[in-house]
């Protein structure tokens, strides 16, 4: 898996337009803030092109085509790496898309989701894996805590966090 080429790409769509924003969620925006961990793919949010009320995607993956993308199932196949091109589905996904950060990988600009708003989403997602990756980011103190629970107060949270801690740090 060669990451760094896939968010050059990643970086031309939004600056040709094809996407307003993107920004990386999920495992791989993880590591940005904690210990790498394996995973299959890279789950890329986008802003897609609208007619009215229509999303249209097809520009998005036309033009990942057009540089070698291959479509496998689900995913968009980028220099051998699998990226699933996500829509934000949910209010929290489109406040990390809105608020993802810009940081580097050798050069190339890439747009990440906040930690808050990883843990925030992996809280709301709430599979066994999720709850892992909360704990991870509470044990690396890679959340700002007020920011944190701001994100879980404005996304209805926080019954969800409370459960959550009494389970695992209680």
């Amino acid at each position: 898996m060669n990451f760094q080429k896939v968010f050059q790409i990643l970086h031309e769509m939004q600056v040709e337009g094809v996407v307003e924003r993107y920004a990386i969620g999920g495992a791989v925006a993880a590591t940005f803030y904690l210990e790498p961990v394996a995973t299959l793919d890279v789950d890329v949010f986008v802003v897609f092109p609208s007619h009215g009320l229509l999303l249209d995607p097809s520009p998005v993956f036309d033009w990942l085509k057009a540089r070698g993308g291959v479509m496998d199932g689900e995913y968009i196949v980028l220099e051998q790496t699998p990226v699933q091109i996500l829509a934000a589905g949910t209010p929290l996904v489109e406040e990390a898309l809105r608020e993802a950060v810009q940081t580097e990988v050798e050069g190339t600009p890439v747009r990440v989701f906040t930690a808050e708003h990883l843990a925030a989403i992996a809280l709301e997602v709430g599979r066994a894996k999720d709850k892992a990756r909360v704990l991870q980011f509470i044990e690396e103190g890679a959340l700002d805590g007020a920011r944190f629970e701001s994100i879980l107060t404005c996304h209805g949270l926080l019954d969800a966090w409370s459960t959550f801690q009494h389970q695992f740090l209680e």
